[in-house]
């Protein structure tokens, strides 16, 4: 069995999951912007610095630099800067008297200023080169000023950035994260509920769920309450089927008993031989009785799985007439009227001929002595196909109609049947995507038995 989990589980997935894709490229891109924003800074620190070193050396000669140069200098975004200025002879004027190693090269009259990286006492640094045209004491010329700085001091900036980001934005999904969870939990406290009331139903209660549940779910909880009544309106059928079954069955059997006690203490050969006819054919009423039963119950399970037959109507019309105009020894003329084309039905042909079959028994048993005639005559159109059964015998009226549509209804007291031909063919014709309908005449009777064309 495929594993599932549960709804809590996958909407926090679904939710959480992008989120942290989310965060994590929104984490690369702070990453970048933090290198890119923090050159930046400290690059324009640089040429602060410079600036300032430049203007204080015009200013004194190279003697002495302002306090706010001072300060620049020893904490410009968080270390020291680095510097020297050289004159145009290449004489040191003021700074540190090692450079950095890999200063680019400037040419003759080349004012243009430069960033450059290169290395100090061993360390990467980050470096600011200006050229200015000035004139300091008697010197006159192009002055360079170069200042430089640490490279770990901007790595170190960034990670700090880096790591603010990275807690902000873990705070935020952490937070993000909980408030989905509690938020899914307490949105999924309507499906607890509605899981407490189907947990109430049981084979005895089976009333439909009327508590208010969510949008989303209403479609689940109509289906279900449809289930539930189809089941009870099931059950309360086989249980009044089951009632009337054993009713219908108790007096046939007590009347075989009967039978095989009296043949058990015949006086006589004769009159043993009398009874045993009579216990015969009370068992094969029995036995008729019973297997109508059966077939009343097997026209419940007619689905589109099990009705899959395709055949021609009209020959199965012929059969069955054919087979009834064996059997019968009174006389009465059956005959068929069959469609002028080949017609196709699909569906369980065994149950459409039980249900054509009963139409024609149900006419000889109940037709009365006046009866002479049976046809059978097929009507067809694009949407289904109608076998009309009719007869000239006595007919019945509306009320004897719904009578003998009902299960085990019977017409008259003496009308010897089961009571369950004609709700097979009304439940065979339903099943089919059709119906039954009886046309009283005079004289006789019609029966309209339905199939639909297009399947069930």
């Amino acid at each position: 069995m495929k594993r599932t989990y549960s709804l809590r589980l996958r909407l926090t997935l679904i939710i959480l999951v992008p989120l942290l894709f989310v965060a994590g490229a929104t984490g690369l891109w702070q990453l970048n912007n933090a290198r890119v924003t923090a050159n930046e800074v400290f690059d324009r620190s640089l040429q602060s610095a410079a600036l300032s070193v430049t203007n204080d050396v015009a200013l004194s000669g190279g003697d002495a630099l302002a306090p706010g140069t001072r300060q620049i200098l020893s904490d410009t975004s968080g270390g020291p800067v680095f510097y020297h200025v050289y004159a145009p002879d290449g004489v040191i004027v003021a700074g540190y008297a090692t450079p950095p190693v890999g200063i680019p090269l400037a040419g003759d009259g080349d004012l243009s200023p430069v960033y450059f990286n290169a290395e100090y006492l061993g360390r990467a640094v980050r470096g600011f080169r200006m050229r200015t045209r000035m004139q300091v004491d008697d010197f006159s010329g192009i002055f360079t000023t170069t200042v430089w700085q640490a490279v770990t001091i901007r790595d170190d900036f960034v990670q700090d950035l880096m790591l603010r980001s990275l807690v902000t934005i873990s705070s935020i999904i952490t937070s993000l994260a909980l408030i989905v969870w509690f938020g899914i939990r307490i949105g999924l406290h309507p499906l607890n509920d509605l899981q407490q009331a189907i947990d109430l139903r049981s084979g005895e209660v089976l009333k439909p769920i009327q508590r208010p549940v969510p949008v989303e779910v209403e479609g689940i909880v109509r289906t279900l309450n449809r289930l539930l009544g189809q089941v009870s309106e099931a059950m309360a059928t086989q249980s009044e089927f089951i009632s009337n079954a054993a009713h219908q069955l108790r007096n046939p059997i007590a009347g075989v008993l009967a039978l095989a006690e009296s043949v058990r203490s015949a006086p006589s050969d004769t009159a043993r031989r009398e009874r045993a006819d009579d216990l015969v054919d009370a068992a094969k009423e029995t036995s008729q009785l019973a297997q109508k039963l059966l077939t009343y119950e097997r026209t419940k399970s007619i689905s589109p799985v099990s009705a899959n037959e395709t055949f021609a109507i009209n020959d199965l019309l012929g059969a069955v007439a054919e087979e009834f105009c064996r059997k019968n020894a009174n006389g009465i003329s059956i005959a068929v009227e069959p469609a002028p084309d080949t017609i196709s039905v699909a569906g369980d042909r065994t149950m459409i001929r039980e249900a054509i079959s009963n139409l024609i028994d149900n006419a000889l048993k109940h037709g009365g002595p006046d009866l002479s005639k049976i046809s059978i005559r097929l009507e067809a159109s694009p949407e289904d196909v109608t076998v009309v059964v009719r007869d000239d015998g006595i007919g019945l009226s509306d009320a004897q109609i719904h009578t003998a549509l009902q299960r085990f209804g019977q017409v008259s007291e003496n009308s010897g049947g089961s009571g369950l031909g004609l709700p097979i063919v009304e439940r065979v014709a339903e099943r089919h995507g059709g119906g039954l309908k009886l046309l009283g005449l005079e004289p006789g009777l019609e029966a309209r038995f339905t199939l639909g064309l297009k399947g069930i």
